[in-house]
């Protein structure tokens, strides 16, 4: 069995590559790239140098995911590069794979972080034994409009230059705003409206677990299910701890319902000895939340979670609402990292 490596933690003042895996979305929007470079200098004291994806329009980077693989190769393999930020997420980064040397990657191994389309990275990582951030995403996170939230700043530091180790708390509020920023550079100095965070919300088995993180974006993972091409074998997730969440498409419940359904029918739900979701967003610029009531919706995702991995797997405990995944503040998740989901004190800690 393939035995897991973290990359080493970056230190102030490293260079760190900037690249576009999935779509060109920085190009679009070239005043969230500069206020993310801008960012990652002046509050993290790390030095980007913006690969040529970076720059790159989305019908390029659709027409050659052999580029966007070579960026990549050239990141991991230079001795100079100590971290690797995607620019943003997509549709389509399932097409890069096929052109990717697991082999390089695991033997440049170098922090990489990037979220949504980029789960598939980092699944394709963690079956060659490679620990990725899925979080700290540049125009999703880093760019966040009015400065990058305190909650963010702390979780990133830890996932930047420290072993990626301690317990997930709950962040004091969260937004999921819709983005009308991206377009319009004016409003980048506004602070979005933030509402209460209530916590958490568990279902499930009451006994602690511990188990090695393996997930990312739901409809990522339900293309790894349909392609096979790229899942590691079975056993090798017996005893992980499953973690996922949903996009600004605002999936209907039913449809995460049936993800977790085509998970147990193929036999690796019952696999997992725990799970973990990140906050659902119910606003976006892409749909609207189906009923329309915000809250109604959020807790029927969290239902239909909770009744289908049950159905499956009940003794799993389920934790629901982590500060993680297409809404702000977040903390990175170091996929392929151990962590312990301990339902008596409700605590979530990464080992």
């Amino acid at each position: 069995m393939t035995e897991f490596v973290t990359p080493p933690p970056m230190k102030p003042g490293d260079s760190v590559a900037v690249v576009a895996p999935s779509s060109g979305g920085a190009r679009d929007a070239p005043h969230l790239l500069e206020l993310a470079l801008d960012r990652l200098r002046d509050r993290f004291d790390l030095e980007p140098v913006v690969y040529p994806t970076a720059r790159q329009g989305t019908e390029f980077l659709l027409e050659n995911p052999r580029a966007r693989a070579a960026d990549l190769h050239a990141a991991f393999r230079d001795p100079g590069i100590s971290g690797v930020f995607a620019t943003i997420g997509g549709a389509d980064q399932l097409r890069v794979l096929k052109h990717l040397d697991g082999d390089v990657l695991r033997e440049h191994a170098t922090r990489f972080y990037g979220m949504s389309d980029n789960s598939n990275l980092g699944l394709y990582l963690w079956k060659h034994g490679v620990v990725s951030f899925n979080g700290a995403q540049l125009l999703n996170e880093l760019a966040t409009p009015g400065g990058v939230p305190e909650y963010t700043e702390r979780y990133c530091r830890r996932a930047f230059f420290e072993e990626p180790d301690g317990e997930l708390e709950v962040s004091d509020e969260w937004t999921d705003e819709p983005s009308h920023w991206w377009t319009d550079p004016s409003l980048l100095g506004d602070r979005p409206e933030y509402e209460p965070n209530h916590g958490w919300r568990w279902a499930g088995g009451d006994r602690s677990v511990t188990g090695r993180l393996w997930g990312g974006s739901r409809s990522i993972v339900d293309w790894h299910l349909a392609s096979d091409r790229f899942l590691p074998d079975p056993e090798r997730l017996d005893g992980a701890v499953l973690c996922f969440e949903t996009a600004e498409n605002l999936p209907r419940p039913g449809d995460v319902a049936t993800s977790l359904m085509a998970m147990g029918e193929r036999g690796l739900l019952e696999r997992f000895d725990g799970v973990l979701v990140g906050r659902p967003p119910t606003r976006s610029f892409a749909a609207d939340p189906p009923g329309g009531d915000r809250d109604a919706y959020r807790e029927q995702v969290y239902d239909h979670v909770a009744e289908w991995v049950g159905r499956y797997n009940p003794d799993a405990p389920v934790v629901m609402g982590l500060d993680w995944g297409h809404t702000n503040p977040i903390a990175p998740l170091p996929v392929g990292r151990r962590v312990e989901i301990d339902p008596e004190r409700e605590r979530v800690v990464v080992q």
